[in-house]
């Protein structure tokens, strides 16, 4: 009788810790798009991939933040889009295994996206097609069965170096472990693989996307 009381508060206080993490996020509404547009455009002014889909600098700080918009509408509907509080020092966009590949059709009728591409700009957004393509085609290859999909995480220029990037993935990973689910996430950046590692991530495939000069490190979390 002891030990079943014992296994029933340990499973209780498992859930009550996951849960509490999660608690301690402020979960994004759409209200909060525009702000987290420009966020994501801070942290990512000087990524490889938006440097090569913006080479031109002014065009980059102008129109940078209007590519993220269809990203969080979906995201926000879909998903599970938390930031660090309500200053949004840091943002995370989790996708579900039923949600990480939207059609096209929706993204543009649902989402808004062909006004988003208007106001991102169509040089930019012919100029993103090898990206997106060969990372939709690679995440299909490499990861053909459910999982979570880590879409997007950025932490201001200025609050970066504090845990809150740690903190937007640990908080995740402890619910998407109860579900027995691995979990896939992407980089252009060499100096993010390291944080994704830590949490668990290994890279599977380490490439320099075709057509472009933009590396890719695709990485995938087994269950705990």
């Amino acid at each position: 009788m002891v030990y079943k009381f014992f296994i029933i508060e340990f499973s209780l206080n498992f859930y009550m810790n996951m849960n509490n993490d999660l608690d301690n996020l402020f979960k994004l509404t759409p209200d909060y798009i525009e702000k987290a547009c420009k966020v994501l455009s801070s942290a990512f002014q000087y990524n490889p991939d938006t440097i090569f889909i913006y080479p031109d600098e002014r065009e980059r700080k102008e129109k940078l933040k209007y590519a993220f918009e269809v990203m969080y509408r979906y995201g926000i509907r879909n998903g599970e889009v938390y930031a660090t509080s309500k200053n949004l020092e840091g943002i995370v966009i989790w996708l579900p295994p039923n949600k990480v590949y939207p059609s096209n059709w929706s993204m543009v009728m649902r989402y808004g996206g062909f006004r988003n591409m208007r106001k991102s700009g169509l040089k930019a957004g012919k100029r993103a097609v090898p990206l997106f393509k060969y990372m939709e085609s690679a995440h299909k290859r490499l990861v053909p069965f459910d999982h979570w999909y880590l879409q997007s995480i950025a932490v201001k220029p200025e609050e970066q170096g504090k845990g809150y990037g740690g903190l937007l993935i640990s908080a995740m990973i402890k619910k998407i472990d109860s579900e027995g689910l691995p979990s896939y996430v992407e980089s252009h950046k060499k100096e993010n693989v390291s944080l994704y590692q830590k949490y668990g991530f290994e890279i599977i495939e380490h490439v320099i996307i075709p057509k472009t000069d933009v590396p890719l490190w695709c990485m995938l979390r087994r269950p705990s």
